[in-house]
């Protein structure tokens, strides 16, 4: 008993030393190295108190009770902001639980029997309450990310799928015209059924996930290719629905300008904004262009058409996911926050400026090679 009460009045009156152990060895940890005292520390210091209380009282029953009212639920969800991965929360705790027993050590105590049962006692379960928290958010998180991928996927579908159902329409009236052979209309019937199933499939996707909030969370596979490549492949694919709406598209991106970046994620971004051009620019027209910004280690991209514009009041707010035009009740408020979602990720901005009844022009910077790969 008498080592319990004399440990128990070292880790009091030895606190702020331990802690500053304590730090030393755990900023050995890749996640701690940049941590703030204060953040490093958390809930730390409450636990060495909880620890001299639970070894004053010579008894372990409450310790499980007492650890679930305090920090370690809290702390578990702190380590994963902090970026901590599960085995850094487990070693921070033990390296705690090692300067424990160096203290006992430099003060000729035998940590035995009772002394060490409440020791471990202790550090298992604030271990063991820590990780169930860690694990449960960062599987809400995984799960919250696939789902706000899914949305964000089967919204883009939504373009591809609009152009395929455009050019359908437009190939059934040219051969309409030239006499449409009984097979051939079979096989155009199929197309447009199979299409409208495709597209009910995306709206339902769509309606299940309306309330997902807005991660820049996405995995980048960057690689250098050719930007002007790259838009004029959409302008190619978007040339349906552009069409349709009598609007010109127009790649003004410098020949041999090279962007690194996730090509598939930029085709993405252009899409949104492109879609969303046309969309807005019947019988006009829409330039895609870029420029290298060499003072400011980025590539400028924009969009710009001669449409309908956007509404002062709308304006500040149309990144925002789930604002959509209250002149567009299918809209879903995802296509320009998938655009503000990508150009984050690549570590850029997106900003817009537009005026109504003279058009708008998206931009967005894309960090060049040597600042992306230093960022």
């Amino acid at each position: 008993m008498r080592e319990l009460n004399k440990l128990a009045a070292l880790i009091k009156q030895e606190r702020d030393s331990i802690m500053a152990r304590w730090r030393q060895q755990v900023r050995e940890l890749p996640s701690a190295r940049t941590l703030d005292t204060a953040t490093l520390d958390d809930h730390i210091p409450g636990l060495l108190d909880e620890l001299a209380t639970a070894l004053q009282a010579k008894s372990d029953q409450t310790i499980p009770e007492a650890l679930a009212e305090s920090s370690p639920p809290i702390h578990g969800l702190q380590r994963l902001k902090d970026a901590f991965d599960i085995e850094e929360v487990v070693a921070e705790y033990n390296l705690l639980r090692g300067c424990i027993h160096g203290l006992a050590d430099e003060h000729a105590l035998t940590l035995q029997g009772q002394p060490l049962h409440i020791i471990n006692r202790v550090f298992d379960h604030a271990i063991g309450l820590a990780l169930q928290t860690y694990a449960t958010e960062r599987a809400l998180e995984v799960q919250r990310r696939r789902e706000e991928y899914l949305a964000f996927v089967a919204h883009d579908l939504r373009t591809p799928l609009n152009a395929i159902s455009m050019a359908e329409r437009v190939l059934h009236l040219t051969l309409a015209e030239e006499g449409l052979s009984v097979e051939s209309a079979q096989m155009l019937s199929a197309l447009r059924r199979n299409v409208n199933q495709l597209e009910q499939l995306v709206a339902k996707v769509l309606e299940e996930n309306t309330n997902l909030q807005t991660e820049a969370g996405m995995k980048l596979e960057r690689r250098e290719f050719d930007l002007w490549s790259l838009v004029e492949s959409l302008i190619h694919e978007l040339q349906p629905v552009a069409g349709t709406a009598s609007t010109q598209l127009s790649n003004k991106v410098p020949d041999g300008l090279i962007v690194f970046a996730d090509a598939w994620l930029l085709g993405r971004l252009f899409q949104n904004l492109l879609a969303n051009a046309i969309k807005y620019t019947p019988s006009g027209k829409i330039v895609i262009g870029a420029q290298e910004l060499g003072a400011e280690g980025v590539i400028e991209c924009w969009v710009s058409d001669n449409g309908a514009g956007i509404p002062l009041a709308f304006l500040e707010k149309v990144f925002e996911k789930g604002e959509t035009d209250p002149d567009d009740p299918g809209g879903t408020g995802l296509g320009l926050a998938i655009v503000k979602t990508v150009a984050e990720a690549h570590g850029g901005k997106v900003t817009v400026t537009s005026t109504e009844g003279v058009g708008s022009t998206f931009r967005f910077s894309l960090p060049t090679k040597a600042n992306a790969t230093n960022a």
